[in-house]
């Protein structure tokens, strides 16, 4: 299983609008390494919900529960299924990950652009660690 990280803009679509769709298509990436990022995800592989912009804070845990397909009509793009899987016990607000040592790597911080990132094991048991979860 390999962790994610994915990130929206919670007045665009946020953690209570997959809970209350309970499921959804996680499209619209229009970014290369992102795309590249979203085509390595298999189903089963587990992600953070990050609210970006306003809030900049990992709220919850998806399942991918399908590997990518095209996104748009020129299929460069791609996207997943995902689901949502648990709110986190309390969010873990952006300024707390980047004063967590144990995090200095994680992708988000590293390319602080992009909207999907690897997780590495280790990373991911901090954050659950640091949430609560």
């Amino acid at each position: 299983m390999a962790y994610w990280l994915l990130r929206s803009e919670p007045d665009a679509y946020a953690w209570d609008d997959l809970v209350r769709d309970g499921a959804t298509e996680w499209n619209g990436v229009r970014n290369y390494t992102a795309r590249n990022f979203l085509k390595e995800m298999q189903p089963g592989d587990r992600a953070f919900f990050y609210h970006s912009n306003t809030e900049k804070a990992v709220v919850g845990i998806m399942e991918i529960t399908r590997a990518w397909q095209p996104d748009g009509d020129d299929g460069k793009w791609a996207s997943v299924a995902v689901k949502p899987v648990e709110k986190l016990g309390r969010p873990v607000p952006l300024p707390d990950i980047k004063a967590e040592p144990r995090l200095k790597d994680l992708e988000m911080l590293r390319q602080s652009r992009l909207s999907v990132t690897p997780v590495r094991e280790a990373e991911w048991a901090v954050l659950l660690e640091m949430s609560g979860t």
